[in-house]
């Protein structure tokens, strides 16, 4: 007896298009509870030290070592701007630097440490 060939293929098909929409929801599902999370750790005051949150967003345009590169060096910033100019800049931005990358809450911290970098 001959057999149909395109049963298996069929079959692969529909377990293949049921794996994907049960994927999709499960990872429908981590994302909004990420999301979530993220949102009241945005509500919450969470110290950070401003070198740890340099690394996390600022080196990539202003270098790992402060050196410059997409922004300017932050070396020796403190004797450019005076510590209220330099808040300035973190909560307004500049040139192609965004406003709003510092929390108002580490606005002060940030700048006195960037003050700090000779």
């Amino acid at each position: 007896m001959r057999h149909n060939a395109i049963v298996p293929y069929l079959l692969i098909m529909v377990f293949g298009i049921g794996l994907i929409f049960a994927l999709s929801f499960m990872g429908l599902n981590q994302g909004t509870e990420k999301v979530g999370k993220e949102e009241n750790k945005g509500n919450e005051t969470v110290a950070t030290a401003p070198e740890d949150f340099y690394k996390q967003n600022c080196s990539s345009c202003h270098g790992d070592q402060y050196q410059g590169g997409v922004g300017p060096a932050l070396k020796g910033v403190g004797s450019r701007l005076s510590e209220d100019e330099i808040k300035d800049v973190l909560k307004n931005g500049r040139g192609q630097m965004p406003a709003g990358l510092v929390p108002d809450n580490q606005l002060d911290a940030m700048a006195k440490w960037l003050m700090s970098l000779k």
